[in-house]
């Protein structure tokens, strides 16, 4: 399973590293030590810790978590296979995009829950990006 380091795990939550530092301080998120002594976080508790920080991020004052061309990068939180058709989410800071593609797509790209991934909507489809 991907590992993320603090600076990582805090763009992909739209938050500062301090704030992501702070967080896995006070242990609201798991950290392990690699070999060189950086601090990491499991992409499966980085996922699960992502909904809960996109569920309770809320208030208009706050800026909307947006990049150029419309594209969220984020971490895969649920993948769903059917025989033929396959359901994807990702939590890219506060929001939740789910994205509706093929089986074999989602297996082409090996998508699983708690790796990186970018979701990039044009209209109403939602394209997602193994990053």
């Amino acid at each position: 399973m991907q590992s993320y380091t603090i600076g990582q795990a805090a763009r992909l939550l739209g938050v500062s590293p301090d704030t992501a530092r702070r967080w896995a301080d006070a242990g609201r998120v798991a950290t392990h030590r690699d070999e060189a002594g950086r601090r990491l976080i499991d992409g499966r508790a980085l996922a699960a810790f992502s909904i809960e920080v996109g569920q309770s991020v809320g208030g208009e004052d706050e800026a909307p978590y947006t990049s150029a061309r419309n594209a969220f990068p984020g971490i895969v939180t649920a993948v769903k296979l059917g025989d033929v058709a396959a359901q994807v989410e990702i939590q890219a800071g506060p929001h939740r995009l789910v994205s509706l593609l093929t089986r074999e797509a989602v297996e082409e790209l090996g998508l699983e829950v708690g790796m990186q991934a970018t979701a990039r909507v044009k209209s109403t489809s939602v394209h997602i990006d193994r990053t």
